[in-house]
């Protein structure tokens, strides 16, 4: 009898010199103050530890998330924008994996979004 501990394939856990951010997905909610973010990484044999960290145009940070040793290749956020009274507009999200330091990070990836203009009432939908 065999036992998969692991996906089979190319998703068996790497060692740390070869974890790397994979991918980052980004979708503001329908309340405008929150996103998802779905953070996927390299499987790995020794946890990672993440920095997320968004700003808006004027490079102001309105949310920021440390993830310490994830037990997860593959994970999903919901981050709040803080101190924006409207926050349409554009943003950045900087993601940075890192081991002991981020001087500098194992790897780092930085991806726009967009939020936009609040709707009218009868152009919601319910």
């Amino acid at each position: 009898m065999e036992i998969h501990l692991f996906d089979s394939g190319d998703r068996t856990p790497q060692p740390r010199d070869r974890v790397q951010i994979e991918d980052v997905a980004i979708q503001p909610y329908r309340d405008r103050v929150r996103v998802w973010v779905n953070v996927k990484i390299t499987p790995f044999l020794e946890r990672p530890n993440l920095l997320l960290v968004a700003q808006d145009q004027d490079d102001q940070i309105v949310a920021e998330l440390n993830i310490i040793e994830t037990m997860h290749a593959d994970m999903e956020f919901t981050l709040h924008l803080r101190g924006k009274g409207d926050p349409a507009g554009s943003y950045s999200l900087t993601v940075e994996l890192f081991y002991e330091t981020r001087n500098p990070p194992q790897d780092r990836r930085v991806e726009g979004f967009f939020v936009p203009e609040a709707s009218a009432p009868e152009d919601e939908a319910p």
